[in-house]
């Protein structure tokens, strides 16, 4: 049975690949003045649709946010907790510049993700590495339900924990890192492939 799930999960990747490729690649080439953006769009994920997360951080960007003093809470109204989500993104610009220095620092993509789960509310390990890839960075489980329920099926894991603490964050990570060599297909292409068996599509 699992090793039925594997042959089929390796289909699923061969007809995929390119564009997983592609999608990286992408990532790896996102302008800097962008970053802003994306560590945006990072903080809305949670709860929030990406699609949807998406669309306001694109209507932020035509208001120019990052250089002008609007008011996010109006961005942010049609998205639980947004009174919070607010706060987080007004503290999150007014650091940004102490934020984007540290990360141009030649350190590590794990002290990375710590930095910014250190550094900003409403970030946590799953977020950070979320923002980590979609700016080009490798090797960071992003460890969504989505994801976790494709690893419980694959019997990677046991089950889909119902909290996540940085040490079973952390440990589950390392058992999809090993899964992912084993089976052969890059950690990153992975968790693109996992979410377009849910979405039908690439999308970040």
């Amino acid at each position: 049975m699992k090793e039925n799930l594997n042959i089929e999960l390796k289909e699923r990747y061969s007809k995929r690949k390119s564009e997983i490729i592609s999608r990286l690649n992408d990532f790896k080439n996102v302008k800097n003045e962008d970053l802003f953006y994306e560590l945006c769009f990072c903080l809305l994920t949670p709860q929030c649709p990406a699609k949807k997360a998406d669309a306001i951080v694109q209507e932020l960007k035509k208001a120019d946010f990052r250089n002008k003093n609007i008011n996010v809470h109006d961005f942010l109204k049609t998205t639980r907790f947004h009174n919070n989500r607010a706060k987080y993104f007004s503290e999150m610009k007014s650091k940004y510049n102490f934020i984007e220095q540290e990360l141009k620092e030649k350190i590590s993509t794990e002290k990375k993700r710590d930095f910014l789960v250190e550094n900003v509310k409403g970030i946590g390990l799953k977020e950070a590495g979320h923002f980590l890839r979609n700016t080009g960075h490798e090797n960071l489980a992003i460890l969504d339900r989505h994801i976790l329920k494709h690893l419980a099926e694959l019997k990677v894991i046991e089950e889909v924990p119902k909290t996540l603490t940085k040490k079973k964050y952390l440990d589950i990570e390392r058992k999809f890192k090993e899964f992912s060599k084993k089976i052969n297909i890059p950690m990153d292409h992975l968790d693109l492939l996992f979410w377009s068996m849910e979405t039908r599509e690439i999308f970040k």
